[in-house]
């Protein structure tokens, strides 16, 4: 049995936003970032990278959520990134199954799709919606040190993906994985 970990990246200030996106409630005060935890309880663990307002963002967590700090977070996604997989190398999981703080409807469904979709730790498996590549996006253990190395900015393994075979799983018949950039 493969084993997926969550790694959920909420560690970015969100300047276009107004404010990190892991403070972020809807208008019905559902939290971004709970939201976006249980989504991934599908995984076998969830482990959330804090960097902006972390510990107002790591009070919001239950306590069986694990939390990573991404020091250099200001640099981007790709800092967070590279923290979360750099810190799931002594782990035994086989992938990492890498979601955002904003997507509002990607859900549990959609993370149990692409768990379901990875055999072993040479996978790369991306949700795809009506076609269209998006997250999250699965990185078998094999790839963690390419993704960690490309890792810069706000690319994040963008530039990694474009040049390995990815398998794309639709999902746009449960969400539109569409991400919230501005309030």
């Amino acid at each position: 049995m493969t084993s997926v970990v969550g790694l959920l990246l909420a560690a970015g200030a969100g300047k276009r936003f107004g404010g990190p996106k892991a403070l972020a409630r809807d208008d019905d005060g559902t939290s971004w970032l709970l939201r976006s935890v249980q989504a991934l309880r599908p995984c076998a663990e969830v482990v959330v990278v804090l960097g902006a307002e972390a510990e107002r963002a790591a009070a919001l967590l239950p306590m069986s959520v694990a939390r990573i700090r991404a020091d250099d977070w200001a640099e981007g996604m790709g800092a967070s990134l590279r923290t979360g997989l750099l810190a799931l190398e002594p782990t035994d999981h086989d992938a990492a199954l890498v979601s955002l703080v904003d997507l509002p409807d990607v859900d549990a469904a959609v993370v149990a799709r692409l768990a379901g979709a990875v055999s072993g730790r040479g996978d790369l498996v991306r949700a795809s919606y009506d076609g269209v590549p998006g997250h999250p996006v699965v990185l078998g253990r094999d790839h963690w040190s390419g993704v960690v190395e490309g890792a810069t900015g706000d690319r994040g393994a963008r530039d990694y993906l474009a040049t390995h075979d990815v398998a794309l799983v639709e999902c746009g018949d449960l969400a539109t994985g569409a991400d919230v950039d501005t309030r």
